[in-house]
């Protein structure tokens, strides 16, 4: 399974310095009140200010946000026609305006149905920017993405076409950036592109069904996609885990005929005498609660368990697009959560790869079990200086900071301050969540180590499960837990992403990594 397997928007980007003659259309923006980009003042000038009188034509067109007008062009210009887009107020045009101004641009070239597209960047007063025109190709290519392999071309829902039977491919052939800086911008554009390619990849994954990815397909999906990039890839199979005592991951999956996996994927492009940083993912691919049974209602989104997997995946993916300069060991812990007379039972004692047993509550507190020996395995194997992990892990983190920030506990505060400015960067949002030493009393047992619930019930869900995962952090561990539960899965259409996968965090994980070891 490959993202690439058609041409998606970031395929078909490139950097020149003069637009082709077979290019048809010039993309030329406009701010609020019809007030020119120097581009779009210069095709005026060249027409003769037919360019404004047209615009003032069209009563409706005042260059708001995402507003869009196609007229012919002048003759002079070389080009057949002339797509206007409205990018809104100058005064608050920024790199997230830019972001969300490229994923209208990507529904109106879509409808607008254009084989090629040139369009030029220059700064105005600082607004059109490189590095803005960049940030609006990324939201445009976000707002590109489909999950449409299982659909037949064309297919409809009765007579009314609906939002996800909009081409999985974009219409365009070519889009073309005009620059004098063309190595500059491609600079830029191979990271984003990179960030772009992970993305996708981590959201196809997420919306796989689960009986197409399970922990043994998913294992050999890793390794077909990252192995060709020069990164590293080892699967544990359930006869390894088990001599190695691994009763976390194993008891999750052992109620399903599909056995758990665990994959470790190691790039490694700094310094060989440097740590690696260590990205963990929780892979429940797909979660019935075990034993401890979901209602029925919603559990078809329940394959989205392994996002945090996913985001790892697709983060390891960018990170060897783009070459990165650091060190860095993914692990994903990848089991399948079922109910059968194999199952782990509530009341159940696991005894995990660290050692320490854990009293089972309730089955449908799995991912904590899954990340335990993932984590408590890349500490032993790969010593890493710094791990942060990614799950799906609990309810009450949408209860808490629901579908838009992603809540973060971080034992150190200076690795929470480098992810906070990489959050920043990237435009993911991300929010501290607190750690405390009576989250971590709360979940010691009677009769075991552990319990893999808190003793407040379903207060402070997040705060506890955090507290469950610190007892795996080694003294003097740099770490962080991300609990992607609200931010990895879009249940209603949003701006940028189709009902589905995310994608999440790819983007703040790469600029992290980025930001640290490559700056």
């Amino acid at each position: 399974m490959s993202v690439f397997e058609e041409k998606f928007f970031h395929d078909i980007v490139a950097f020149r310095k003069e637009p082709l003659k077979s290019s048809e259309t010039a993309l030329v923006f406009v701010w609020q009140g019809n007030d020119l980009s120097p581009a779009a003042a210069r095709l005026d000038a060249l027409s003769g200010g037919a360019l404004s009188a047209w615009l003032a034509g069209h009563k409706a067109f005042k260059g708001k946000a995402g507003q869009d007008l196609l007229l012919p062009a002048p003759e002079e210009s070389g080009f057949k026609q002339i797509f206007v887009f409205g990018l809104g107020k100058k005064e608050t045009f920024d790199g997230a305006a830019a972001e969300a101004a490229g994923v209208k641009l990507s529904a109106a070239l879509t409808r607008a149905a254009l084989e090629s597209v040139s369009v030029y960047t220059e700064d105005d007063g600082d607004r059109l920017s490189r590095e803005n025109v960049i940030r609006l190709l990324i939201g445009a290519g976000l707002a590109a993405y489909r999950f449409d392999r299982y659909r037949m071309p064309g297919d409809k829902n009765g007579d009314q076409e609906s939002e996800s039977d909009a081409p999985s491919k974009v219409p365009l052939k070519r889009f073309d950036v005009l620059t004098d800086e063309k190595p500059a911008a491609e600079k830029l554009w191979a990271v984003a592109k990179a960030e772009l390619a992970g993305i996708y990849l981590s959201r196809d994954l997420g919306n796989e069904p689960a009986n197409i990815l399970y922990p043994e397909s998913y294992a050999e999906i890793i390794r077909e996609e990252l192995k060709p990039l020069g990164v590293q890839v080892e699967v544990l199979d359930e006869k390894k885990m088990q001599k190695l005592g691994m009763g976390g991951i194993l008891g999750v999956g052992m109620g399903s005929d599909r056995f758990p996996r665990m994959v470790v994927m190691r790039w490694k492009g700094g310094k060989k005498s440097d740590k690696p940083v260590a990205l963990v993912g929780k892979g429940v691919t797909f979660d019935t609660g075990g034993i401890s049974i979901k209602p029925a209602a919603g559990m078809d989104e329940m394959k989205m368990d392994m996002c945090g997997s996913a985001t790892v995946v697709g983060t390891m993916k960018t990170l060897a697009l783009r070459k990165a300069k650091a060190n860095v060991v993914g692990v994903v812990g990848l089991a399948e959560n079922m109910p059968s007379a194999r199952s782990y039972r509530p009341g159940d004692i696991l005894t995990t790869y660290s050692g320490k047993t854990v009293e089972v509550l309730n089955t449908d507190a799995e991912g904590r079990l899954v990340l335990a020996d993932a984590l408590t395995y890349v500490q032993k194997t790969e010593k890493p200086e710094v791990i942060i992990d990614l799950a799906t892990l609990t309810g009450a983190m949408m209860v808490a900071l629901g579908y838009d920030y992603c809540g973060v506990f971080a034992n150190n505060d200076d690795l929470w301050t480098e992810m906070e400015r990489a959050g920043k960067a990237s435009g993911e949002k991300i929010w501290r969540m607190p750690l405390d030493e009576i989250w971590r009393k709360d979940m010691v047992s009677g009769i075991a180590d552990l319990q893999n619930l808190g003793k407040m019930g379903r207060y402070g869900g997040a705060c506890t499960a955090a507290g469950f995962l610190e007892h795996f952090i080694e003294d003097g561990m740099p770490w962080a837990h991300m609990d992607v539960a609200g931010t990895a899965w879009v249940r209603s259409n949003k701006p940028h992403c189709i009902k589905g996968a995310t994608g999440f965090g790819v983007r703040v994980l790469n600029r992290w990594i980025e930001n640290r070891y490559e700056q």
